[in-house]
């Protein structure tokens, strides 16, 4: 029985979502180490740079920065390394078709706990082009344009 409960987010990659098409996401579970795990319940991680591969049917994550535990000694933890993704067997299989298939990447999404077990999403996803990104700034603005508009009459409604 896990002494915690809930999802508790641990680091989130932001800037994926607009240099990435999303297509699928997926959970996966993290071998770590005693001193990661440590350094991830400070709420101390960087998935920006941060990259998934298949390599002989297992799943690894890369590049993903968790810095070293400020209190550990010897036994510390390189902040770079590569860690193995936990995920079924027809999972990995699917994530290696798409990826296969050319233009897709997997890229991690979001880094928490879910009822005390590190986790990972990840996602196979497409880059963008240019066009698309300032599309993306262009929609995004003209929400909130519309959403200050119908703000404004509401009040000089009242």
């Amino acid at each position: 029985m896990p002494r915690e409960r809930g999802e508790k987010v641990v680091a989130t990659n932001r800037r994926a979502r607009f240099e990435y098409e999303i297509e699928k996401t997926y959970e996966a579970g993290l071998v770590l180490t005693g001193t990661e795990v440590k350094s991830l319940r400070e709420g101390r991680a960087n998935l920006s740079d941060g990259y998934a591969y298949i390599d002989n049917g297992e799943a690894f994550l890369d590049a993903v920065h968790i810095p070293e535990y400020s209190q550990g000694h010897w036994t510390n933890h390189s902040s770079k390394r590569t860690r193995k993704l936990l995920l079924h067997k027809q999972e990995i299989v699917k994530l290696s078709h798409a990826i296969s298939a050319g233009g897709y990447t997997l890229i991690p999404l979001k880094l928490y706990f879910s009822d005390g077990r590190a986790k990972v999403e990840i996602a196979v996803a497409k880059g963008k082009r240019e066009y698309e990104k300032r599309q993306t700034i262009r929609e995004r603005e003209d929400k909130r344009e519309a959403e200050r508009a119908m703000r404004s009459r509401n009040r000089l409604g009242e």
